[in-house]
C-alpha cells in the first residue's frame, strides 16, 4: 500500500520538473533566433548609418572640387591676362626698335651722303676756278694743268668714298662687269676676247656695279 504523503511528494516533484521545464535555458534555439534578429536590425541601421556618412562625404567631396575648379580658371585668366599683357609690351618695344632702327640707318645713309657731297664740292670750287680763269692772260699749259689737278683731286675723293674705277685695256672680257660697243678683228690669237679700247671707264661701289665698262673687244678675224 503507498503511502500518501509519499505520493503527494512525487506530485510536487513532477510539478517542479514541469515549471522547470517551461523555462528556456540560456543558449536555446529560440533565444538565438531572437539575438540574430537584433543583430539584423542593428546591422541594417549600421548599413544605413554608413551609406548616410559616404553620401555626406560625396557631396563634401563635390562642394570641394567645385571651389578648386573655380580657383584653377581664376589662375588660368590671370595667366592668360599675364602673358598678353607681356606679348602687347613686346610688340610695342619691337616696333619702337624698328622705328629707331631705321631712322638711324637713315641718319647715318644721310651723313654719309653729305660728307661725300662735302668732297665732292671742294672738287667743283677747284673747276669753278680754272672756268674763271682769265683766257686774255692764261696760257694753255695753265689751264690744263689746272684741269688735270682737278681730275686728281676728284678721283682721290671717289677712291676714298670706297668706289673702283674699272679702265680694263688688254684685259679679258667679262660681259658681268664690261659691255661691248663694237668688235675689232684681232691681229693674233692672244688679243681675241680681250679689250682692245675703253670708251667709257667703269665704277662699282664696294662690290656693287654702278656702271659697266663700255668698250671695244678683239674678235677672230
Amino acid at each position: 500500500m503507498t503511502d500518501p504523503v509519499t505520493n503527494n511528494e512525487e506530485v510536487v516533484v513532477e510539478e517542479d520538473l514541469l515549471e522547470v521545464g517551461d523555462e528556456r535555458p540560456e543558449g536555446s534555439a529560440v533565444d538565438t533566433a531572437d539575438e540574430s534578429g537584433e543583430t539584423d536590425e542593428v546591422g541594417a541601421d549600421t548599413n544605413e548609418v554608413t551609406d548616410a556618412g559616404d553620401g555626406e562625404a560625396a557631396s563634401e567631396t563635390e562642394d570641394a572640387a567645385e571651389p578648386d575648379e573655380a580657383e584653377e580658371a581664376g589662375q588660368t585668366e590671370d595667366d592668360f591676362a599675364r602673358l598678353n599683357d607681356l606679348h602687347l609690351r613686346l610688340v610695342a618695344e619691337f616696333n619702337n626698335y624698328r622705328r629707331r632702327t631705321e631712322q638711324e640707318r637713315l641718319t647715318s645713309w644721310s651723313r654719309a651722303q653729305a660728307e661725300l657731297v662735302g668732297k665732292i664740292v671742294e672738287v667743283l670750287d677747284d673747276l669753278h676756278r680754272v672756268a674763271d680763269l682769265d683766257l686774255t692772260n692764261a696760257t694753255v699749259e695753265a689751264i690744263m694743268e689746272g684741269i688735270d689737278l682737278v681730275e686728281r683731286k676728284f678721283v682721290r675723293v671717289v677712291e676714298d668714298s670706297g668706289v673702283e674705277m674699272m679702265d680694263p685695256v688688254g684685259e679679258v672680257f667679262d660681259p658681268e662687269l664690261m659691255e661691248a660697243m663694237m668688235r675689232v678683228p684681232a691681229e693674233s690669237d692672244d688679243q681675241v676676247d680681250t679689250v682692245a679700247q675703253v670708251f667709257q671707264k667703269g665704277y662699282s661701289l664696294k662690290g656693287i656695279l654702278v656702271r659697266p665698262a663700255r668698250v671695244s673687244v678683239y674678235t677672230q678675224g
